[in-house]
Order: C-alpha cells, then sequence, then structure tokens
C-alpha cells in the first residue's frame, strides 16, 4: 500500500514556525508531504529565522519545492495531489479568507482546490484574536463540511486574553482523525 500523501501549508505566524517545522519532521516520516506556503510566510524574514533557511529545511524534510503561489497550489484539487491538507500554523487572516471565500494566497488556493473534491483539510490556528474577530469565523468553519481544527486553547490569557493556539504535538494524531472524517476533541481546552 503507497503512503498517503499531505499537503503542508504554511501561513505567517512566524512565532510557531518552528512547532510546525517539528510536526511536519514528524509527518513526513509516514506520509508523503507536499510543502506550501503563503507568499508573505516564504519571502519574510523575521526574528524567527531568515525565509531562505526555513524554506531550505522545509524543501529538505519534504523532498519537494515548497508551492507558494495562487497559479502553481490550483491544479491541486482537479489533479488529486493530496489525501489531506494541513495548514500548521493557520493565521486569523487565513481563517477569514477561507471562512469567506477568499482566494487570493497559495494556501486559501490549495485548501479551495482540495476542498472542491470533498477531500478533509485540518487547521492548525495560530492567532492572537480567535476569542476576538476571529472567533466568528472559527465558528463558521467548524460548521462547513470536511473541515477539521487541531485541538486548540488560550497560550497567554493573561497577556493576551484573545489569542488561541492549537496543540501542535496533537497533529500526527489529528491527522489520523480527519483522514477518517472524525473532529479531534476536545476541539478547545
Amino acid at each position: 500500500m503507497s503512503k498517503k500523501t499531505i499537503g503542508f501549508a504554511m501561513c505567517g505566524s512566524f512565532c510557531t514556525f518552528s512547532r510546525a517545522i517539528e510536526q511536519l519532521r514528524r509527518l513526513s516520516d509516514k506520509y508523503d508531504i507536499i510543502p506550501i506556503m503563503s507568499e508573505n510566510a516564504s519571502s519574510t524574514d523575521t526574528r524567527f529565522g531568515a525565509s531562505g533557511d526555513i524554506i531550505r529545511i522545509i524543501e529538505e524534510i519534504a523532498g519537494k519545492k515548497i508551492i507558494c503561489t495562487v497559479k502553481d497550489a490550483e491544479p491541486m484539487g482537479p489533479k488529486k495531489l493530496c489525501d489531506l491538507i494541513v495548514v500548521a500554523p493557520c493565521t486569523g487572516n487565513t481563517l477569514a479568507k477561507l471562512a469567506n471565500g477568499i482566494t487570493d494566497t497559495a494556501v486559501t488556493m490549495a485548501v479551495k482546490s482540495h476542498l472542491r473534491i470533498l477531500r478533509p483539510v485540518l487547521l492548525c490556528p495560530a492567532t492572537n484574536d480567535g476569542l476576538g474577530a476571529t472567533a466568528q469565523n472559527i465558528g463558521r468553519l467548524m460548521n462547513t463540511k470536511n473541515i477539521y481544527f487541531v485541538p486548540m486553547s488560550q497560550d497567554d490569557y493573561v497577556n493576551k486574553p484573545n489569542s488561541l493556539v492549537a496543540h501542535f504535538e496533537q497533529l500526527p494524531e489529528c491527522v489520523n482523525q480527519a483522514l477518517k472524517g472524525v473532529q479531534p476533541q476536545p476541539v478547545f481546552g
């Protein structure tokens, strides 16, 4: 039996890149990986790392070039390239775009293209306003067919009371569940 293929998409929550990359390594042992990054995530140098270094690490783990344009992400659905797309980290900006049908990045295009062939998407949120403006988008996406969430909780309720971050360490088990059409529980906590 051949390995399942996961599209591993990353958005610009740069402070969680190290956690996402750690899980990407774990997943690459069991799955074929197609790396995807939003244009901002793939081109921005931050205090968390230079974009070129991050791209090199991801491409080395996946053994493939990163998809980082809308044009290159569009065929993912029609060509049935993935069994599942994981978005880790998934920013509040990307959650809003997905909830409202906006397709203007490689990540949102990959997800839209994948959803149109009725395949699962697993979102791993990292957003400073998950319990604020982004809450309505999380709610809308929780009620969207074939979209699943990695369980999440407040990461710093004293200094950032609206912030939510997924439990990245649960990603491998959540992948197994999403591939079976099951929402990992509890979603919050």
